[in-house]
């Protein structure tokens, strides 16, 4: 059983990358055009190294602070380069937009997304996990405001199955509290 369920997880992992995959940007979304062929983009490029030359200018020749201030233009020399090279999309300010559409850049926005929501799920579920645990025991107040850690840790380790668990105790009705206790305000 234990096989069966770690080929289900990559075979939803699989899943996930095939349909989230990148795809390269297409330039008619919105005004947009590819940053490499972007002149608002080269143009940030030029006005960015040119500010650093200036400052650069100030120093004496190979100083500690002339030396710092050519490597900050060769990072953001690279930088533009790599924003050029990876078919991200400049709006009319030459800054990199993001489009998360059904044809491109899907991946960039919808996994990170996922993956937030995930992990403050699991944050969210760990925590009332450990509260309902330790409400149990004789002094639950205490065990607040010092953490278990070795229940704690234990929880952690048990949660990052916090959709299943959630959607168990949906069906099972022990999620949602009932509304006899429920107070509510009188109006």
């Amino acid at each position: 059983m234990f096989t069966m369920k770690r080929s289900n997880l990559i075979i939803l992992l699989m899943t996930c990358l095939a349909l989230f995959y990148p795809n390269y940007a297409l330039a008619d979304i919105g005004g947009l055009t590819k940053c490499s062929e972007s002149p608002a983009f080269k143009k940030r490029l030029t006005a960015s190294v040119k500010k650093l030359e200036q400052r650069r200018s100030q120093y004496e020749k190979n100083s500690p602070s002339d030396l710092a201030l050519k490597q900050q233009i060769d990072r953001t020399q690279a930088r533009f380069d790599k924003y050029g090279r990876s078919n991200l999309l400049c709006g009319a300010d030459g800054l990199p937009h993001l489009i998360a559409g059904p044809d491109s850049h899907t991946a960039e926005f919808v996994l990170p997304g996922c993956g937030f929501i995930y992990i403050a799920g699991w944050i969210g579920w760990v925590g009332r996990k450990y509260l309902r645990t330790v409400s149990k025991e004789k002094n639950p107040a205490e065990s607040e405001i010092i953490i278990n850690v070795p229940l704690a840790l234990k929880i952690m380790t048990s949660g990052y199955i916090w959709p299943v668990s959630a959607w168990q105790e949906l069906i099972n009705k022990e999620l949602i509290a009932p509304d006899n206790e429920v107070t509510v305000s009188p109006r």
